[in-house]
């Protein structure tokens, strides 16, 4: 799994989409773009593709599409409405694109696709510049989407990013 964090000016996201679409295809990897606000880490979206990748695996997958399986994991909702919150829009985002060249279909990882899909990502239009975008992270908004409170902080001396994985894993849970 490749990542590339930058910020995105998006003015249409219909044609950015299929952009990435077509990326996707021509490199045979899989591509999803998340507003990197609703993103706790590079560990959370390993995990995400992880379980979507086993619930692909074992014909339990929710959506038909791998990008949006791992959308859906990602954001810990079963609804892809809900989950395309964490997705990007048009404007100007600071976002983290995930291109990942693993497949439950073929058996494994297709080496270097990934590197190469990514290359072009950074030449599309919409990327404005690459910059770490993952950190800080945007607690507020992380502790909002995924309803972490403040009592539940509290509690316990897990990370926030670890709080975010244990709600990708409850989706597992709620199926």
């Amino acid at each position: 799994m490749e990542l590339l964090e930058c910020v995105l000016e998006i003015d249409d996201i219909d044609a950015f989409v299929s952009q990435l679409g077509e990326i996707g295809e021509r490199h045979d990897v899989t591509i999803q773009a998340f507003d990197a606000s609703y993103v706790a880490g590079r560990a959370h979206l390993e995990h995400a593709v992880e379980l979507a990748d086993r619930a692909i695996a074992r014909g339990e997958n929710i959506a038909r599409d791998r990008a949006v399986e791992i959308l859906l994991y990602a954001a810990g909702r079963r609804q892809i409405d809900d989950a395309l919150e964490m997705g990007v829009g048009e404007g100007r985002h600071r976002a983290v694109i995930l291109v990942d060249g693993s497949s439950t279909g073929n058996g494994g990882v297709r080496e270097g696709k990934a590197a190469a899909a990514l290359e072009t990502l950074g030449e599309l239009d919409a990327v404005v510049r690459t910059e770490p975008t993952l950190e800080p992270r945007d607690e507020a908004t992380l502790c909002a989407f995924f309803e972490i409170t403040d009592a539940e902080r509290e509690a316990t001396d897990a990370s926030l990013a670890a709080l975010v994985r244990e709600r990708v894993v409850l989706l597992e849970v709620d199926k």
